[in-house]
């Protein structure tokens, strides 16, 4: 019997699986709320700074090469995420191959076009975008501690984006990325912990897979330790408002994930271990609103 074709919405819907589009929408929430309470200067008006049509640009420039990017790890890791995510990735294959290539050409075209409308500064930092998150799906993944860094330091790059439009050189930006790029790291690790069965089949040197899952988990301890130095910077020279709650609430979260780590062996435990530091993150972009309530309260409600 003929197998039977994927109709349109879920067409649709493996698209949205493969471009991981909770996640760019949360890209997008976050550039926007760090551009009004981080990195923009604080005496412009809060409806410039979301009404400005650069930023606009910026943002969805970001979104569209992210999705591409998205779509050509998926690419590269077919055969990796089969073992790792059967599942996601039976959704993932009812669009072939072909289609998701041809899509990922058309959104970084359309990238820098868009780019394009913005400077020349623009092209040349979302082509570099563009083509470091390829190398690093087509070969800089597979290599051990490069493949890590990389996906941490490509994770962040859209907020540098917004950054060099603001020319903001505050220091309480750079320790925000400096915390959220360790957040970063550690979910790469632990990422790599969860998916160890696909990568040591594919041979992605990655850190469980060359070292051990012991020194992986005396590296993520590291991460957590080394956390706490962005949040005690924050806490106590920075005025972050309410905020500061949510950094204390992050910290017990690390502590968390550290002592149930120690303890974890199994793909569910890191799979549940991911999906902690995954919530953290989300957390904290959405709490950024408490570093001004006032501000929130008077603009925005």
């Amino acid at each position: 019997m003929p197998t039977k074709k994927p109709n349109l919405f879920l067409k649709l819907l493996s698209l949205f699986s493969v471009v991981r589009g909770y996640n760019i929408l949360v890209i997008a929430i976050a550039q926007y709320l760090a551009s009004v309470f981080i990195i923009a200067p604080s005496y412009l008006p809060v409806k410039k700074i979301v009404f400005d049509i650069n930023l606009f640009l910026i943002v969805l420039t970001s979104t569209l090469v992210i999705a591409s990017g998205y779509i050509i790890n998926n690419f590269y890791d077919s055969a990796k995420d089969l073992i790792n995510r059967p599942r996601k990735t039976y959704l993932d294959n009812m669009v072939s191959q072909q289609t998701k290539l041809s899509l990922y050409f058309i959104l970084n075209f359309v990238s820098i076009f868009i780019a394009s409308s913005i400077s020349f500064q623009s092209v040349l930092f979302f082509t570099a975008y563009i083509f470091a998150i390829w190398l690093y799906s087509h070969q800089l993944k597979r290599n051990v501690f490069v493949g890590n860094l990389t996906a941490s330091i490509l994770a962040v790059t859209p907020f540098f984006a917004v950054f060099i439009y603001y020319k903001n050189f505050d220091l309480v930006i750079f320790v925000h990325a400096t915390f959220l790029f360790l957040l970063i790291s550690l979910r790469e690790l632990t990422k790599d912990l969860e998916n160890v069965k696909g990568d040591f089949a594919q041979n992605y040197q990655t850190i469980p897979v060359k070292f051990g899952s012991k020194l992986a988990k005396q590296m993520a301890t590291l991460l957590v330790l080394f956390s706490g130095i962005p949040v005690v910077v924050l806490l106590f020279k920075f005025d972050m408002g309410y905020m500061n709650y949510y950094f204390i609430l992050s910290s017990a979260i690390l502590l968390l994930y550290l002592i149930l780590l120690w303890k974890s062996s199994s793909k569910y435990q890191y799979l549940w271990l991911h999906n902690l530091l995954k919530f953290n993150i989300v957390l904290g972009v959405f709490c950024i609103l408490l570093i001004d309530v006032d501000l929130v309260i008077n603009r925005f409600l």
